[in-house]
């Protein structure tokens, strides 16, 4: 899943992003509420952090724009307010979550799944069973068979991918979109690396390639 953090204070931003990309989240960072915006209306994020006091345009103007034009991303604000007023505005604003500085990273990671996990269930099972695979999303476990598999993040961010549209043909670039970061300029096979050690760890027949477009997770018939 890929996520935009929207933070002035470059050292938190930094150290947040860190964190969440060890996590197994792709991660984009920027430190204005213009870019914020314009980065949030172009892209597919599945989550938005969202500092308040941002140079540019602030948190509230960010949240009720992304609103106004129709996006659902969950969106959880950051501030170093602390007060009822300021939590009702920017809920009022469209925000899904709130956290005041100085907080947990802990509690941060566990409010961000909470969001996620809340966005994935209202449409779908977290759980997905193709054949003797099982991966739960919301709890990052897989097995095969009974037998469970331990995934690295990536590993499983890749995975995940693949399992929520099986039977379909996933593009190279979809994946490097969603597991890797924005500002990843490296070699794009290292798609074709973690497919491979998919392969190794959950069977060679598993992910099938198609030549030109991809990697499709098989559906037994």
């Amino acid at each position: 899943m890929r996520l935009l953090i929207v933070e002035d204070e470059k050292r938190l931003a930094l150290s947040l992003a860190k964190g969440l990309t060890a996590e197994g989240y792709a991660v984009d960072v920027v430190h204005d509420g213009r870019e914020g915006l314009h980065r949030a209306t172009e892209t597919p994020y599945d989550l938005v952090i969202l500092d308040i006091m941002l140079p540019g345009l602030n948190g509230y103007r960010v949240c009720a724009a992304l609103r106004a034009a129709g996006h659902d991303v969950p969106i959880l604000m950051l501030t170093a307010k602390d007060g009822e007023y300021d939590e009702a505005e920017g809920l009022d604003t469209g925000a899904d979550d709130y956290l005041t500085k100085p907080f947990s990273y802990v509690v941060l990671v566990a409010r961000v799944k909470a969001l996620l996990r809340r966005r994935g269930t209202a449409g779908a099972s977290p759980v997905h069973v193709v054949g003797e695979l099982t991966v739960d999303t919301a709890a990052h476990r897989v097995h095969v068979g009974e037998d469970e598999v331990t995934l690295t993040a990536k590993e499983f961010a890749v995975l995940e991918q693949l399992v929520v549209r099986a039977g379909e043909v996933v593009s190279k670039a979809r994946i490097l979109e969603h597991v890797w970061d924005f500002a990843y300029d490296g070699d794009p096979n290292i798609v074709e690396v973690y497919v491979s050690t998919l392969r190794r760890k959950l069977g060679a027949s598993l992910i099938r390639t198609v030549r030109g477009a991809g990697y499709r997770l098989e559906v037994p018939q």
